[in-house]
């Protein structure tokens, strides 16, 4: 026991050199197009996590559904598909690398005029409406920035400017959030 309460108190670690960990990343994208066939992603994840949500409940909103019947129609199984694994390992070694670096730990990053609770209403909001952004341009930033912009799509390449200008626009309204 003493072991892993160890572990959750370890030093934090510097981050790696940015150059070192996209030259990493690449490697990682390189081996999931190499093994898989598909590059990295998590959008598609989250919508077929909702999807098998939804036929546990209600299985006929399934069926009368064209974009939930493409994952989870009749007797299919919509967590039988690659980016399910890819995205429950990315979690998953995300909160191993949080623990072993010593970075595991529940900090509220806000600026000095916001609440603890605004910053969350805030984060939850922002997440929900790029998660929905995301299904509607076929891809995350990882499935589009990453595998798509490596693939040289041009889909892919003005998505991600879309998202850089969209953001830099939007910050000029919340700025006053971090100030």
């Amino acid at each position: 026991m003493n072991a892993i309460r160890s572990l959750f108190r370890r030093p934090e670690k510097a981050y790696l050199h940015p150059y070192l960990a996209g030259a990493i990343l690449g490697v990682v994208l390189f081996m999931a197009f190499l093994l898989t066939g598909n590059g990295l992603g998590s959008s598609g994840a989250t919508s077929r996590i909702d999807a098998a949500l939804v036929d546990l409940v209600a299985p006929a909103h399934v069926d009368q559904t064209p974009y939930l019947l493409k994952m989870a129609g009749g007797d299919k199984n919509p967590l039988d598909d690659w980016i399910v694994p890819v995205f429950f390992g990315a979690l998953l070694g995300g909160f191993v690398s949080g623990v072993w670096n010593g970075r595991f730990k529940l900090v509220t990053n806000k600026g000095p005029r916001i609440s603890n609770r605004t910053r969350w209403i805030m984060a939850f909001l922002g997440g929900m409406i790029f998660l929905y952004g995301a299904r509607m341009a076929r891809g995350c930033t990882s499935g589009q920035a990453l595998s798509g912009g490596a693939t040289l799509a041009a889909g892919s390449w003005v998505i991600m400017l879309a998202i850089f200008a969209g953001a830099y626009l939007l910050a000029y309204f919340v700025r006053k959030l971090w100030t």
